[in-house]
This record gives structure tokens, sequence and C-alpha cells, in this order.
């Protein structure tokens, strides 16, 4: 016997570039992630884990009838038969199938611990139980009855389905989500009923995707919530296949005695964890991010109910809720991306039309099957019962043949001209079925069977029979699962699109309100220091500093300082260094330049208006919310150049019609304010004209109240004023006899 000739290394060495090698190797790859593991057929929207899952189950014969049996037992006839991957992974898909928080409408009644929306796990699949739904049964029905192609399984023991028959509309009524090498796929839920419907209106006319819209109405959740898409984008979504749809919580207002009140979160987004969301709110309560909240509680049983406790009775509930919305996972996108594998083969994003025309497609194709399969079944039944008849006749002469011809099924084929299938029927019948009452019997269905027979034949023979089978399938359908059941009954609220929401007043309501005390030295170190009315002799200052600046404000107020570079900065009174030490730099908090110093500050006002002017005279009116800064490089203003600096920014108290200037040359001019144009930005007008020196000083006043000026430790009132009275950009008139030296109003 000649020796085996063993390979040698050179034989085992395949020549071949590396790159190509990587790209087919890589290429196989992706396809088969992208085909057994990550996208859905469009067909029945199932991975071929849920699909080996369920037949797995059927072949159990765990109805949903029937008594269910252990997890691990379904487990291990998938992986051991179907599906050759880990337990843990199939056990966790089967898991999925039986939430009712993850699946809109499960495929699998799971009996004992299988998690729940706080997070947790499942118990072993050696504790739980399970068994089919009626979801899944309708999943499966016709699927022995040829309704789809089967294949042979990974070792080739078994046969499993390609595709299930799918009387359900699985893809869309519960959706589906996976990631795949370049791809990923993200469908949301949708309501049966409204989906049966849709199809009804399909096969009637030709929908767009308005049309599907108008019955359509959005997503329908497992979890409810509800959804505030405006309808244009719901719209384009279905257009494309692809968009996002917003999500929040369902809350209601409890009140309770005394004027307090709490908030009640019923139902929770899709895919939000309960207790991570709870865990969230607490966190940010005790950051003291949302001050207008004290608490929240978990009184949840099988029900949702999470309690939030507002600080008081005043908190206003709205503005409450839309802070915990923007800072929270009680609002959600999510976004959709149909894609899908068409005829389980082409991966493709699809609009929600073709997806569901797919299915009702898909539909057509099995119903023809199944009908041509019950055909098959009919005919051979016929063919035994006109055997049985054309024997029936003559008994005697067939009992003859059977007991002395020695090849009884020769001669009856011969005798009677029946064919091998009659012939071999007639055989096997029992003697008890020769009496009369079974002759008329088998008349009977043999007359049932013609009529179905020609049903059949006309029903595989003509489109427009097939559709209308389909049309009384998608009925039963609706009859089932409407908006009149349990199941049916749509759980996403449709809510209407958001208003425009006032930002600033949400960034109050996140902050925590509480007294302040600003302090501001000559130097530029500032500090907020808690509390009202404080003993100013007390703060202390830097060697060589002192006091410049004191306002009492709120944590929730805004300050805008003035440089004498023209910009407006902006300082939360959140933003604040501590009173301890001497604060910090103002220069660090905001970008103010070195070479620019602080002209004034002010506590903002969105209703206020202010004076602001250059030390050459130019000036004009501008609103405070114009000066608002958004960045820390400030927002320029007043246009200066040069060595002409800002000067003066004055608030124009309510009631005062007039203005007094006074320049460094110590001349006074007094005109009316509305001398002066409002403006946003820019370089002003000239307020008052100067031979000689710039602007020292101005304000505001109410003409019959007359104009004060500090003198010594008092005030000093001037009635007449009509000697400095003039047009704006004159040059005015020395001051009164005893006006400061500073020329300062003071």
């Amino acid at each position: 016997m000649a020796k085996r000739k063993e390979p040698t290394i050179e034989s085992k060495i395949i020549d071949e570039p590396m790159g190509k090698m990587l790209s087919e190797r890589y290429l196989s790859y992706a396809l088969s992630t992208i085909m057994d593991r990550a996208l859905p057929d469009v067909r029945d929207g199932m991975k071929p884990v849920h699909r080996r899952l369920l037949y797995a189950m059927a072949q159990l014969n765990l109805k949903h009838d029937t008594p269910p049996k252990k997890s691990a037992r379904v487990v291990g006839d998938v992986i051991g038969k179907y599906h050759p991957h880990g337990d843990s992974s199939v056990y966790d898909a089967m898991v999925r199938l039986a939430q009712d928080f993850s699946v809109r409408y499960p495929m699998v009644d799971g009996q004992g611990n299988f998690g729940n929306i706080d997070g947790d796990n499942a118990a072993a699949m050696r504790y739980t139980e399970a068994r089919l739904t009626r979801v899944a049964q309708l999943m499966l029905e016709g699927i022995n009855e040829d309704a789809v192609d089967f294949r042979a399984t990974y070792d080739g023991s078994e046969n499993e389905p390609v595709v299930l028959p799918g009387m359900f509309p699985n893809i869309l009524a519960n959706g589906s989500s996976g990631i795949a090498v370049g791809m990923a796929t993200n469908i949301p839920p949708f309501n049966v009923a409204e989906l049966c419907e849709a199809s009804l209106a399909m096969l009637e006319n030709d929908l767009d995707a308005k049309g599907l819209a108008k019955i359509i109405k959005g997503p329908d959740f497992p979890t409810g919530g509800t959804l505030i898409e405006p309808k244009a984008n719901i719209i384009k979504a279905y257009e494309t296949g692809k968009g996002a749809f917003r999500m929040r919580a369902k809350w209601e207002r409890e009140d309770l005695k005394r004027g307090t009140y709490q908030i009640i979160v019923t139902e929770i987004p899709y895919q939000v964890q309960k207790s991570k969301l709870i865990e969230k709110i607490a966190e940010l309560i005790n950051a003291k991010k949302i001050p207008m909240l004290d608490d929240v509680l978990d009184e949840s049983a099988e029900d949702i109910r999470v309690v939030l406790v507002p600080k008081n009775g005043s908190v206003d509930a709205d503005l409450l809720m839309e802070v915990l919305f923007r800072s929270t996972d009680l609002e959600t996108r999510f976004n959709m991306n149909m894609n899908v594998l068409e005829n389980g083969v082409c991966p493709r994003v699809m609009p929600l039309k073709e997806v569901l025309q797919s299915w009702l497609d898909h539909q057509q194709v099995v119903l023809v099957r199944r009908s041509q399969f019950r055909l098959e079944k009919v005919l051979h039944r016929l063919e035994v019962l006109e055997g049985f008849l054309a024997v029936y006749l003559n008994v005697d002469k067939v009992i003859k043949i059977i007991r002395t011809k020695d090849k009884p099924k020769q001669e009856l084929i011969k005798e009677f001209k029946l064919t091998e299938v009659q012939a071999e029927a007639v055989l096997n019948m029992r003697l008890r079925s020769l009496n009369k009452l079974q002759e008329i019997e088998l008349q009977g269905e043999h007359d049932e069977l013609s009529k179905e027979r020609d049903e059949l034949q006309k029903l595989i023979k003509s489109e427009a029979r097939q559709w209308t089978r389909i049309k009384k399938q998608i009925k039963e359908l609706y009859e089932e699962f409407g908006p009149k059941t349990a199941l049916g009954k749509r759980r996403t609220k449709i809510g209407k699109a958001l208003e425009p929401v006032d930002l600033e007043q949400l960034e109050v309501a996140m902050i925590e309100k509480e007294p302040l005390t600003m302090i501001c030295s000559a130097k530029g170190w500032i500090k907020a220091m808690k509390g009202h009315d404080l003993d100013r002799k007390a703060i202390k200052y830097k060697d060589g500093d002192r006091e410049k600046f004191v306002m009492e404000i709120m944590t929730t107020d805004k300050v805008l300082i003035f440089g004498s570079n023209g910009r407006f900065y902006t300082l939360g009174g959140d933003q604040l260094p501590p009173g301890r030490g001497f604060g910090e730099p103002v220069r660090l908090m905001v970008g103010l330049p070195n070479d620019a110093d602080i002209i004034d500050m002010d506590l903002y006002n969105s209703e206020a208006k202010m004076i602001v002017a250059a030390d050459d005279g130019r000036g004009f009116i501008v609103k405070m919310e114009d000066c608002l800064a958004q960045t820390k490089n400030g927002k320029r203003i007043l246009n200066v150049s040069g060595k002409v600096e800002a000067k003066l920014c004055k608030p124009i108290e309510g009631g005062h019609d007039h203005i007094a200037v006074i320049g460094k040359n110590r001349k006074v001019l007094v005109f009316a304010l509305d001398q002066i144009p409002e403006m946003a930005k820019g370089k002003g007008v000239i307020l008052q004209r100067y031979k000689d020196g710039g602007l020292s000083d101005l304000k505001t006043f109410k003409w019959d109240d007359g104009l004060t000026y500090k003198y010594g430790t008092g005030q000093t009132l001037v009635e007449d004023l009509n000697p400095w009275l003039g047009e704006r950009a004159q040059a005015g008139r020395l001051p009164p006899n005893g006006f400061p030296k500073s020329n300062k109003f003071g």
C-alpha cells in the first residue's frame, strides 16, 4: 500500500495581495453581520435569533393556551439546533421579547422574573418559564403549510424557515434596532390598529406620506409618554425613512393641603431606565442645580409613579417641568432609521409606505403558497374520495378481488380504472366504513371539497381575489388588536409641538435664589457675600485698595460691567466668587483688557434704558437688553478709538425728560432727553461741544422736579434752569455758584 504524500509547506502558501485578501474577508464578515445579526427582514421584522426562538418554541408546541416550559429548555433547543451562539445572548433576546416595556406587542409570555423598567436583569433561565403569545402565533401561522421557504441549519441536521409567514406587521408594530458594519437600524414601534387602517387605505387608494400621517399619527411606544414632534417633521420622516421623534414623560399636578402640590410622573420615555432617571434627578437636587425642586420619590408598584416635590406652592409647575425636561431623560429623542433587508437580502433605508407595502406583498406571497398547499391537499383527498365512491357500488366485487387475487391492487386499478393513490386507499379502508351512512358522508365531503377546490383555483389565478382575502385578514387583525382592546389602545399620546421657551427664565429657574451683596474694589477685585444689609465697615480690602461698587443682588440676577473700551460684560450672581478673602480680579472673570478700566456696574433690568457716553462728548441711549453679553469677551456698544475712551454709563429713571451735561471746562448744558437717539451700538451724537477738555459728568432728571447736585454733605436744588437750557451739541455756560469743583453732579 502506497504511503499518502504529506502536503509541503510551499503548497500551503497562498500567493495573494494583502489588500485583496483583507477586503474579501472583511466584506464576507460585513455581509454576515448585516444579514445574520444586525438588520431585520422587512417581511417579518425579525432577526435570525428572534426567528429561531419563535420557531423552536413552536416546535415545542408552546402555544399561548398550553402550559409553559422552562426557558432553559427553549434556549437549549435554539443553540443546539438552529443558533450556534452563547446561551446568554439567546436568553437575553428571549427576555426582551417578553418585556412589555421593551416591545409594544410581546411575543413571549414569560412566567417568573423577566426584569423590570428599573434595569434589573431577569432571573436565570433555569428559574423562568415561557410560551408563545397570540401575536407570536400569528407570526407563525401557516409555517407548516409551505407558506415560506426552509433552509438547512448550520450543521445540516435540521431545517429552519428563511422568513416567517408574519400575518402580524411586526416590522412596524414592534420596531427594531441594531448596528452592523457601516450601517445601523432604529425603527420605532407603531400602533397595529393604525397600521391596519393604513394598509386598508393603501389597498383602496394611493396614499402619500401626508395621507399616512393622518392615519398613523406617530410611533406608539410601549412605555407611553407624549409625542411632541411637529407634524411636518413626522411627514418628512415617513417620506425619507429617517427622522427623529421627540418624547416627553407624562405628568400631572396633584394638589395637597395648604396650597402645596406635588408632580406625579406616570409614564416615562421609551428605553429610559426609571432608576437611573431618579438617580439623575437626585444628583441635580443635591448639586442645587434645580433649586425649585425639593425632593424626588419613587412610589411605583406595577404602574410608574415618580413623585416630584417642589420647594413650595409658589413654584410654577410648568416651568419646573421645563427645566427637568431640558436637564434629564424625562425628555428624549428617538432617532428613526428604517434600514431593513429588502427580501431578506439587500439592505436599504425604506420610507414608511414601502415598508408597509413590502409586508403586504409578503402576505400575498404567503396567501398564494398556503392556498396552493391547501389545493394540493384538497385534490389528493378528492382523488381518494372518488376512489371510495367508485367502489361503494361494487363492494362485493372489491372484497372478492382482495380475497382471491394475488395482486389485488393491480386488479382493482384494472377493474375500476382507479389510480395508484385510490387503489392504495381502498386497500387500507376499514370494513366498518362500508356501511351506507359512511357512503352518504363521503359524498357530502366530496361536494364540499369540490367547492373549496374551485374557490382555491379561482383565488390562485386572480390577484384581485387575493387582495380581497388579504383585506379580510387585516380586518380580522384589526378586530383582535383594535383601539377598543387592551393591547391595541394607543399608549403614546400625541401632544402639541413645543412653543418657543423663554431661555432666560429657564436659566433663572435653574439657579438657587438667595440674597447676595456684590462688592467690587477700586482696583477691580470682586466678591459676593451672603445676605443684604451688611456692615460695610467690616468689609476688608487689600492695602491701598478701597470700596468702589457695592450692590445688593440675588444669585439669579445679572450684573452689567461697562468698560472704558466701550464694551459691556455680563456676570451672573451665581458666577461671583464667595466672600472669603479679597475675591478675584474682574479681569480674570471677563475679558476686560489690561489697558481698560471699569466705568460702571449696574443690575440688569430688561426694561431699563441707559445713556452711554465717551469723554469726547458723544453718546446715545441704549436698551439694557441690547447690552447683555453672551461671551466672556463682552459686547461692543460704544465705538471708541485712539485716545477717546468711554466715560459714563447712567441709567434713565422713569419719568425723566431732560439731561444736564457738564464738561471739564466747567460749562453746563441742559436740553430735552428726546434729542438723544436710541441706538443698539455706534459712536452716538455730540451731547456737548468743547474747545478744550472733554465730558466730565451728566445727569437725567424730570424738568418739573428741577436739577439737584451734591453740595457738601447735602443736596442743592436748582429750580430755574432756563439760563442753561439749550439744544444738544451747544457749549453751555458756567454752572450755578457753589457747584462742586470736581465738576460732578454727585
